[in-house]
């Protein structure tokens, strides 16, 4: 009798191709480069045809930031975002897009795309008119919302609008999922495959992308919730972090002064499997993604592998909205110009 437990059918939801991506782990298919740029780290991945992750094949870029509650901050990620889709787009004076914010604006973690939407400079109105200023480029704006309100598929009220009004590029805002704690609400992902609305919650629908709408879509998405699975295997993971750098530091004399305030998580620990594996028992031969599996497994059939956001959603939503709907202003318009 096997009494193993086949643990791949046990998948942690995430949207983003660098949860995938391990350091120094070569990936058939894969190919990426990590550069630090004004205290944001920016890994570009492209994805072939037939690549390990099992993602549409294309461009995934992603920013890493530890804060965007101030100001300074907050500037640094924009003007990085800003190139990125300035370098995606390239727009000119024939571009016309639709920026579309997918999602609920009645649940706060899932309010992302249409607060966004909030902050356009839309221009259309006045294109139409006859009234645009040449600083300006053709834009619209709407957020659809949710099947569970409307009843539509969402893909299809949005290529509905693309064959009335006929576009040439959408830009879609969506929230996400990770399978990692430390790129909530501090992590960007911007890509040129397309999204499916609601995958983050495991309530995938239509996709939207070219090869669905027939003009070119730039996704743009923040992780901002995780399985409860994640949380608890990070935690048991952490936990040897923690008795690993307690046993390391308290050596130093200092470190009776510094202990409470010091962040294990930014030290880099070097892992001693045979001393995890008796700290942890058999949690500890496990690696990370076994550990989340295991502990999907458990948690799922008895329904409590909930989805979690952070307690400061609320803030950061609008701080992360801001800076999105800043910069797709920015790489549309010549904001620079303007008066």
């Amino acid at each position: 009798m096997n009494n193993e437990v086949d643990l791949e059918k046990y998948q942690i939801r995430t949207d983003l191709a660098i949860d995938y991506i391990e350091e120094e782990k070569k990936l058939s298919g894969v190919n990426y480069e990590t550069n630090t740029i004004n205290d944001i780290t920016i890994t570009n991945v492209k994805l072939d045809s037939n690549n390990a992750l099992g993602k549409k094949k294309g461009k995934y870029i992603t920013l890493e930031f530890e804060d965007v509650t101030d100001s300074e901050n907050a500037s640094k990620v924009a003007d990085a975002l800003t190139k990125i889709l300035k370098d995606l787009l390239k727009i000119d004076d024939q571009s016309f897009g639709i920026v579309i914010g997918l999602g609920n604006d009645k649940s706060t973690p899932d309010s992302l795309g249409p607060l966004v939407v909030n902050e356009i400079i839309v221009t259309n109105h006045l294109y139409l008119l006859s009234k645009l200023s040449s600083n300006y480029k053709r834009v619209a704006a709407i957020s659809p919302g949710v099947m569970g309100e409307t009843g539509i598929e969402t893909s299809d009220i949005i290529e509905s609008i693309v064959n009335k009004v006929k576009p040439t590029y959408l830009i879609v805002i969506d929230s996400l999922a990770s399978k990692s704690i430390e790129r909530l609400n501090k992590t960007i992902q911007i890509t040129d495959t397309g999204i499916h609305p609601g995958s983050g919650i495991g309530n995938k629908r239509k996709e939207i992308s070219e090869e669905t709408i027939g003009i070119p879509v730039i996704a743009i998405g923040v992780p901002t919730v995780v399985d409860a699975s994640v949380i608890v295997s990070d935690t048991i993971n952490f936990i040897y972090k923690n008795y690993a750098f307690n046993k390391e530091y308290m050596k130093t004399p200092k470190s009776k002064l510094t202990f409470n305030n010091v962040n294990y998580l930014k030290h880099k620990i070097e892992e001693n499997k045979e001393e995890k594996e008796f700290l942890l028992g058999v949690l500890g031969t496990l690696n990370d993604d076994e550990l989340q599996k295991l502990i999907y497994e458990v948690l799922n059939p008895v329904g409590y592998n909930l989805m979690v956001t952070p307690k400061e959603i609320d803030f950061v939503i609008k701080k992360l909205s801001n800076i999105i709907a800043q910069s797709i202003n920015n790489s549309i318009h010549d904001i620079d110009k303007i008066n």
